[in-house]
């Protein structure tokens, strides 16, 4: 198939086309991480959005169900350099073209995606169509031109779960070291803004009862459910339209510990009262240092986020900033100075990425059992 990469600015790219025959638009943004590329097609933060893998050869590990982040893709379409229709890896189950495919994602490949990413550093991430059915390039720019800005999109909304249910398995690494099911030691309520699998799985690690409920749970519904805990997670979309969910964490705070990521972080800083804005081209890869204010040290992180918390727009006297990013500044983590809630902008269970920010999870527990043992 051909296939044509259509910006809102006029922009295009041509080349082949894989995956399904379809059109598909969305925000496009660009991801450096180097593994994992099943990992970021499934991730729910990814809805609305196309994405661009800046690893020039995908597709040659093909596809597994243990790799999944949701129980299906969530981008709108991949944009690669060079795409591999043979799959050659043992733990392969489906190749990454009929994955994309049965999912209705179409694949353009062969195309100049240095060109593609510097062109988005400079001008920032647009709306654009990727089409491998119709190649009528004035068509799709005027399409791109009429999707909905990313500002003010409510998409944690369209990937929540519908219902509550229980999440007991750990990660892939403790599974294989023992096959007995530990009790958990800490009942958390989860809420799902779009939460990854592998979060739900670093939980079970150190030892949590896991309840995952759906974004729009109201704080006394969630309290009902007598948690140790309460964790954010990360989703897709503006965080200010989730009005509901800010709501429930001011309603939470001081009632029972609270852990945010991603847009779990933002929506936790604008329940403290801070404010949020859009990056010109968001963060989203697996090499992003990060420092720890309050050890000093630095974390090399896993990251996908289009939005930031404003330092400035936090009460200084009610907010501690723990979390720099090193690359541009924005703030990469808080806590409240006297009630137990704290949160971090990156991915800790780093899937893909690094295990540098493990101990986050660990931490959760700790104020967990400190809010036991002082309660």
């Amino acid at each position: 198939m051909e296939a044509i990469l259509a910006l809102e600015d006029g922009r295009l790219f041509r080349g082949k086309g894989y995956g399904a025959r379809a059109e598909r638009g969305g925000e496009v943004v660009f991801n450096t991480s180097i593994t994992g590329y099943q990992e970021i097609f499934t991730d729910p933060s990814y809805a609305g959005q196309l994405v661009c893998l800046t690893y020039p050869h995908i597709g040659n590990v093909g596809t597994n169900p243990l790799d999944n982040e949701a129980a299906r893709p969530y981008i709108e379409g991949l944009i690669v350099r060079d795409f591999s229709e043979v799959a050659s890896n043992w733990r392969s189950q489906q190749t990454t073209e009929s994955f994309l495919a049965a999912h209705g994602v179409p694949i353009i490949s062969h195309i100049d995606t240095r060109a593609l990413v510097l062109h988005l550093r400079r001008q920032g991430a647009m709306r654009a169509v990727l089409s491998t059915a119709s190649l009528d390039s004035e068509a799709l720019v005027a399409r791109a031109r009429s999707l909905p800005e990313m500002v003010g999109l409510d998409l944690a909304r369209t990937v929540t779960t519908a219902k509550s249910y229980e999440w007991s398995e750990p990660s892939i690494e403790l599974a294989r070291l023992s096959s007995a099911e530990k009790p958990g030691v800490h009942h958390v309520v989860a809420y799902d803004f779009g939460i990854k699998q592998n979060i739900l799985r670093r939980l079970v690690d150190v030892g949590c009862r896991v309840t995952v409920v759906p974004g729009g749970t109201s704080a006394e519904d969630a309290l009902a459910l007598k948690p140790d805990g309460v964790f954010l997670s990360n989703g897709p979309g503006d965080p200010e339209p989730c009005t509901y969910a800010i709501e429930a964490v001011r309603k939470l705070a001081g009632r029972v510990p609270v852990f945010g990521i991603c847009l779990g972080h933002q929506i936790m800083g604008l329940a403290l009262g801070g404010k949020t804005f859009k990056l010109k081209f968001g963060h989203h890869g697996g090499n992003h240092p990060v420092k720890n204010l309050q050890t000093g040290r630095v974390e090399i992180t896993a990251q996908n986020h289009g939005f930031c918390v404003d330092p400035d727009s936090l009460d200084a006297k009610e907010v501690e900033l723990t979390h720099i990013n090193l690359n541009d500044q924005t703030l990469e983590g808080l806590r409240h100075r006297a009630l137990p809630l704290f949160s971090v902008q990156y991915h800790p269970e780093a899937s893909p990425g690094p295990h540098d920010s493990h101990y986050l999870f660990e931490q959760f527990v700790d104020v967990m059992s400190n809010e036991k043992v002082g309660g």
